[in-house]
């Protein structure tokens, strides 16, 4: 077993706090992400769990073991780094066995494993090539197959494609996602991108502040974000806000009056909303349309100031009422031209509401 817990976990720097009493459950086989914006403190959550910084308090377990002071190389974890870190004047093959070869391990051992991790990883035709030769995807498969070959329980990567090409990221993100398909590891995943987090993970972990936002898999985050700023976070363009207040309560129902005076009734989960109280009603820029059907709870005025044509989709970006950078994302055969005037319409199940705090007021099973 490789789950990994971590309860009430803090770190320190001197006086500063970076990391605030996370808990966090990570199951056995989970490929699991943390995303957030720089200086969240997903990094050093990783180098947390990896031994390589000390928690200040709290603890760690990996499987059934604590290992909140245990060394890096008796936790049962391999590190993948955004720097290769590849031994220049050492082949493929002897980089990749290299931390075995530290460890006494017989050289036939050693070259199962490397063979084995190879195949995985499609290096064999590389085996006998120094790093300069290669290009920085198959630097980034040695420096995989090199955790590999340690046949660690859990799997740790920091940003491993920030140094790729947008090409290369993808490719690399494929060849992640069949490693973890193969192996069916434990896996933990650092990046900024909220692409990578989308289609890599099982959950995701977003995090701000040191703090934990929330938790879920890519699509409870997608259609249930429980706050705002997870909202704004994940998707892109990101989700538009538009200033509303309370017009009318009736129990969980309440009516929300738009800049431009129209009423849109929604369900809450909670009964705490008053009338006056000042939210904000939030749309994803696909979940805009430019044809009205029966089931439009919303006609926007909007103007586009500028036009991007993607070949697969349009994506314009004007204004509604007195909100710049208001955005929709429509199929690329609706011609659409910069300056026109247009209306646009929402559907009721594709609006979120947030409180003053910027925590979902949404009750989301209503269709």
């Amino acid at each position: 077993m490789a789950a990994i817990s971590l309860q009430q976990v803090v770190k320190r720097f001197g006086e500063v706090e970076t990391i605030h009493g996370i808990d966090l459950e990570i199951k056995d086989g989970e490929f699991t992400v943390f995303v957030g914006p720089s200086g969240c403190g997903k990094s050093t959550l990783l180098r947390l769990i990896a031994g390589l910084e000390d928690i200040s308090s709290g603890t760690i377990s990996i499987g059934n073991a604590d290992v909140s002071h245990v060394e890096p190389a008796d936790r049962g974890v391999a590190m993948v780094f955004q720097s290769y870190a590849l031994y220049p004047h050492m082949t493929v093959e002897e980089n990749m066995g290299f931390a075995l070869k530290m460890a006494n391990v017989d050289s036939s051992e050693i070259k199962k494993q490397v063979k084995h991790a190879s195949d995985i990883l499609q290096l064999g035709p590389l085996l006998s090539r120094k790093p300069k030769e290669l290009s920085g995807g198959q630097r980034q498969r040695v420096a995989i197959g090199r955790a590999i070959v340690r046949d660690p329980e859990v799997f740790l990567f920091d940003e491993p494609l920030s140094n790729l090409d947008a090409e290369l990221r993808v490719e690399m993100r494929l060849q992640i996602a069949n490693l973890h398909s193969q192996l069916a590891n434990t896996m933990v995943y650092v990046t900024h991108d909220q692409v990578e987090a989308m289609t890599l993970a099982d959950r995701i972990v977003i995090l701000r502040d040191g703090r934990v936002e929330q938790v879920g898999t890519p699509m409870e985050l997608y259609y249930q974000p429980g706050n705002e700023f997870v909202a704004g976070f994940i998707g892109s363009p990101k989700m538009n806000f538009i200033p509303v207040k309370i017009a009318d309560v009736n129990g969980l129902q309440v009516s929300v009056e738009l800049p431009d005076g129209q009423l849109v009734e929604l369900k809450t989960h909670t009964a705490t909303c008053k009338k006056g109280d000042q939210l904000k009603l939030g749309v994803r820029p696909e979940h805009i349309q430019l044809l009205d059907s029966e089931s439009s709870a919303l006609t926007l005025p909007f103007h586009a100031d500028n036009v991007e044509r993607l070949g697969n989709s349009t994506y314009l970006f004007g204004h509604y009422q007195d909100l710049d950078n208001f955005k929709v994302h429509i199929p690329s055969d609706q011609q659409v031209s910069r300056g026109d005037n247009m209306s646009l319409y929402i559907e009721k199940a594709n609006l979120h509401l947030f409180d003053e705090q910027g925590l979902s007021l949404r009750e989301y099973k209503e269709s």
